[in-house]
């Protein structure tokens, strides 16, 4: 356990998901084997993390910093909640099995809360704001019209917050974030947040859902 080194805190309740609509838009069918990549914040990224890491058609999924500077990236800087930088995940895929618009689904079901502003659960601050990195203007068209289309059909009973953000880099997260869900599987914050995302993950989207993570390989993280 590392109880001294907590990213975040345990609250008293899971929030409930639910399968959100599919995006109009997405990208093309793949029919190659090459990946891609996205960049998603959504609080704490000891979840996301977890979640993408158990997601069929993604090969890796590194916790890490996006949104502010690399002399910055550190949690102890982030936390500060004044370097511009989210906790984000990035996610890398083969669109050949799953798409950009099926990941944003799935962010958007089960990986947090869409609605929460600056804030997910009891961890408050814009270091874990809704957000998303785009790649490519492809990306970025896509997450824009899927908001826009979850707020125009009234999906959620509160707006979707989620910022769509300019691309200015991605920072891996200490070693100690990498793998935490897998590695901590009884941690309070784990057991009481996460878990029930994972399950929401296999419970709602069966099809997309791989038994074994994708685990990130440290010695390539801080």
């Amino acid at each position: 356990m590392i109880s001294s080194l907590l990213a975040c805190s345990p609250v008293s309740s899971a929030q409930s998901s639910f399968v959100v609509p599919a995006p109009f838009s997405d990208e093309k069918p793949a029919s190659t084997g090459r990946s891609e990549t996205l960049l998603l914040a959504g609080g704490c990224f000891w979840g996301v993390q977890g979640v993408f890491q158990h997601v069929r058609g993604v090969s890796d999924a590194v916790s890490g910093y996006a949104g502010g500077n690399r002399d910055t990236a550190h949690y102890d800087k982030v936390g500060s909640g004044r370097t511009g930088h989210a906790e984000t995940v990035q996610i890398t895929y083969d669109p050949s099995q799953v798409s950009y618009g099926k990941l944003l689904q799935i962010f958007f079901s089960v990986a947090h809360d869409p609605t929460e502003l600056n804030r997910q659960g009891p961890d408050t601050g814009t270091q874990y704001r809704s957000a998303i990195f785009p790649m490519n203007e492809m990306q970025r068209k896509i997450a824009q019209d899927y908001v826009d289309q979850l707020n125009q059909g009234k999906t959620f009973h509160h707006p979707v917050v989620t910022t769509i953000e300019t691309f200015k880099g991605f920072y891996p997260a200490e070693n100690y974030h990498q793998n935490f869900l897998t590695l901590h599987p009884d941690h309070g914050y784990i057991v009481v947040n996460d878990l029930p995302k994972v399950e929401a993950l296999k419970r709602l989207f069966p099809a997309m859902y791989n038994t074994e993570p994708v685990l990130v390989r440290l010695a390539s993280a801080k």
